[in-house]
C-alpha cells in the first residue's frame, strides 16, 4: 500500500511538472548558445545550431568556429541529432537516483548553465521535456529546451555528453526492461 501510493504520488509529481514545462516553455526556452572549444567561444542563436543538426547547412560562423577547433560537421552533427528512446516514467526515476546524479554531473561538463549554478536541475527539465515531446531525447533537443536565456557547451566534449545520454538509455533498458 505504501509503495502504490509513493508511486502514484512520484507520478502526479511528474505529471505537474511536465504541465507546467510545457505551459512555461515558450518564455524560458534558450535563444543562445556559447559553443567553447579551446580558447575559441562563439556565441550563435540555439535557431542556427538547430538548423545546422536539421540540414547540415552551416552558418558562416559556426563554419569558421568548427574549422579553427579542427571539428568535423558531420561528427557534431551526428551527436546533436541521434535520438535515444526514453520511457518518461523511468526517466525521472533514473534522473532523481544516485545513477542519474552521475550521469548528470558528466553530461553538465558539456552543456551548463552560464552561471554554473543549479546545473543539476537545469539540465533534468529539459531531458524530462525532451522525452515528453516524442519518447524520445538528443543533445540538440536538451539545448533547445534549456530553461535559461543562455546555454554553454563544451564541443570538445560532445561526444561525452552525446555518450552518457546512450548510457542513460542502456541504464533505463537494463533496470526497468524496456
Amino acid at each position: 500500500m505504501c509503495f502504490n501510493f509513493l508511486g502514484m504520488r512520484h507520478a502526479l509529481i511528474l505529471v505537474g511538472s511536465i504541465c507546467l514545462l510545457f505551459l512555461s516553455t515558450p518564455a524560458f526556452a534558450a535563444e543562445r548558445v556559447v559553443l567553447k572549444y579551446g580558447i575559441f567561444r562563439e556565441s550563435l542563436s540555439v535557431e542556427e545550431l538547430s538548423i545546422f543538426a536539421q540540414t547540415g547547412e552551416l552558418s558562416r560562423s559556426l563554419r569558421v568556429n568548427l574549422a579553427l577547433a579542427r571539428q568535423d560537421p558531420k561528427a557534431i552533427r551526428q551527436y546533436l541529432t541521434k535520438p535515444m528512446k526514453v520511457n518518461l516514467v523511468f526517466l525521472d526515476r533514473v534522473l532523481n537516483s544516485q545513477i542519474g546524479n552521475i550521469i548528470l554531473a558528466q553530461i553538465i561538463q558539456v552543456i551548463s548553465t552560464p552561471s554554473q549554478r543549479a546545473n543539476r536541475q537545469a539540465l533534468r527539465a529539459p531531458l524530462v521535456l525532451s522525452a515528453s515531446q516524442d519518447r524520445q531525447v538528443s543533445l540538440i533537443e536538451i539545448i533547445k529546451n534549456y530553461f535559461t536565456n543562455e546555454v554553454e557547451v563544451d564541443g570538445d566534449r560532445l561526444e561525452r555528453a552525446y555518450r552518457q545520454l546512450r548510457r542513460l538509455q542502456t541504464n533505463l533498458q537494463d533496470l526497468f526492461g524496456l
